[in-house]
């Protein structure tokens, strides 16, 4: 027996949708604003995860530019059929926006997980989180939310009506296109805000598996079952399958949407979205991760499985896997895929002198080597990462930022950078930010009487801050730090990578959650960027950047 502790994907992996083909587990998970679009993790075992490169990776596949926060990909839905695997994505352009949403659904298709993928087909945009259900008679139907916007003017703007159901539309393989007219198969139940479905076949029933009660603690999935694939469905008799609402002293809170897959030795394995809110706060830094359950079947329902046997519709802290080798009871692997880690994987180090670091980075709404815009190169300087300055940290359009997730409550980042500023546009160095609105960033800049300075800048809500200007020697490299502890973080700086200075103020790290300042779907990232707000030309070179995950 091997127990797999969750959240199984830690830091920013919502929305997860598996699928077990020829003997391994695949999970996609959404990204939002994040290139490239759509993360993969694949799985032997279900207790060891690695990361496969993102499928929207190209600028073909996938344009984001000038999405706004929160925005871009939206649930993704992985599956399996005809010898090769469906892909299906929202590309969220607007929300937010009044009662409206633009929400273009796409499908692209490969032989490979790791690819190449098909060029694009446009499927439809009544609402987001489209998934794809192969019947066993042959046939392919498209299911997704329907969002209607008219409802707001009847509910004082509150969003539990404009879910008004889930539509069903079969999709034809020789034409390239829905057939036919959409069905609108099931309404959700009580709980309200159905979204995120899932259809799945098996002893004779349909079963729609739907996320309801919005991403917040709220959060539920909703199972029902119908013999027709058109309903009637009726409602899971203990519905909702799992949640954490009315449960505040779980590790796990938020536990929702999600999809359920077979094992290879028969049995049912759910993963779900769920979030690990600081202690004793409401706030979600990490922001919304993945958590996996057993389920187990009694007169054809699913019902969580809890470790000690039971059966409750609450997240596990646990699971105990059966007939793999992996870890012993009470370890746990948080192996970091990508580059090189050390001291049982406490420490990742990225040299950027070969590509396996761009598994856990990723840059905002447009390539790392894009056609349209080169701002990132490890070919200009050899064994850096050169950054071209970009827009300004609040665009939504060219930035030059490269970040990796927070997967830790307890980290420190640090990288050495090499930038002679020689205007006070140009902005260079560490960032540990939740979006455009929300970030902390520690920059080498330029000052007119001081010449290359160090500064510390913020931007909250609209309001932006800045510290004191510290001098730099000129023509010389700097040392950035970040050191994350739960709710409160520091900038350090050293000018010899041995002695550090630590940067006032004292940064609040629950600010860099979906709970501060409103709604919002992603997590804290922390990352390297360069700005040149006049030329767009003037570059910083990053020779390496680690993470270390405290004790």
């Amino acid at each position: 027996m091997a127990r797999v502790l969750n959240p199984i994907l830690s830091g920013f992996h919502a929305d997860p949708s598996i699928v077990a083909v020829n003997g391994e587990y695949f999970i996609a998970n959404s990204t939002f604003e994040w290139y490239p679009g759509v993360e993969i993790h694949r799985s032997k075992d279900l207790v060891h995860w690695t990361s496969v490169p993102s499928p929207l990776s190209e600028e073909r596949l996938l344009n984001m530019a000038g999405n706004s926060a929160s925005c871009g990909i939206w649930a993704p839905c992985l599956s399996y059929s005809d010898g090769k695997f469906w892909l299906i994505y929202t590309n969220v352009r607007s929300w937010n926006k009044g009662p409206w949403k633009d929400t273009p659904n796409f499908l692209t298709t490969a032989e490979s997980i790791e690819g190449p993928w098909s060029d694009p087909i446009f499927l439809n945009a009544s609402g987001f989180d489209p998934s794809m259900f192969h019947d066993d008679d042959g046939r392919h139907w498209l299911v997704n939310m329907e969002w209607d916007y008219r409802k707001a003017y009847q509910t004082n703007y509150t969003n539990a009506n404009q879910f008004s159901g889930i539509l069903l539309q079969e999709y034809s393989v020789t034409k390239k296109h829905l057939i036919g007219k959409p069905k609108k198969i099931f309404d959700g139940s009580a709980i309200g805000c159905v979204e995120g479905p899932h259809l799945y076949k098996r002893n004779g029933f349909y079963y729609v598996a739907a996320a309801e009660g919005g991403t917040c603690y709220e959060h539920a999935l909703t199972v029902a079952r119908s013999k027709s694939l058109f309903g009637p469905y009726e409602v899971h008799p203990q519905n909702p399958l799992i949640t954490s609402y009315g449960h505040p002293e779980l590790k796990l809170q938020k536990a929702g949407h999600g999809s359920w897959c077979e094992s290879s030795d028969g049995k049912t394995y759910l993963v779900y979205l769920c979030g690990r809110p600081l202690p004793g706060r409401k706030e979600c830094p990490l922001g919304r991760e993945t958590g996996i359950a057993e389920l187990t079947w009694k007169e054809d329902w699913p019902y969580v499985v809890q470790p000690d046997g039971s059966f409750k519709n609450t997240p596990p802290d646990y699971v105990e896997v059966s007939g793999i080798c992996g870890l012993l009871p009470g370890e746990e692997d948080r192996s970091l895929i990508g580059a090189k880690a050390d001291e049982c994987c406490r420490i990742t180090k990225y040299d950027f002198s070969k590509d396996d670091w761009l598994l856990d980075f990723k840059t905002l709404r447009y390539p790392l080597s894009g056609k349209k815009v080169k701002r990132f190169s490890t070919e200009a300087r050899r064994g850096f990462l050169r950054i071209t300055g970009g827009q300004s940290p609040v665009s939504n359009f060219e930035q030059g930022i490269v970040a990796r997730r927070q997967t830790d409550f307890i980290f420190e980042a640090e990288t050495k950078v090499y930038f002679e500023p020689n205007y006070f546009q140009q902005l260079a160095g560490l960032s540990y930010r939740y979006d455009e609105d929300t970030q902390y960033n520690l920059c080498i800049t330029y000052d007119e009487q001081l010449g290359k300075v160090l500064q510390f800048q913020q931007f909250m809500l609209g309001e932006y801050k800045e510290g004191l200007k510290i001098p730099l020697k000129a023509d010389a490299p700097v040392w950035l730090k970040v050191s994350a502890n739960y709710d409160a973080a520091f900038f350090s700086y050293s000018e010899d990578g041995k002695l550090w200075r630590e940067v006032r103020p004292i940064l609040d790290v629950s600010k860099l959650s979906d709970e501060y300042g409103g709604l919002g779907f992603t997590g804290a990232f922390v990352g390297m960027f360069c700005t040149d707000m006049a030329e767009y030309s003037h570059y910083a070179d990053f020779e390496y950047f680690t993470y270390t995950k405290g004790e």
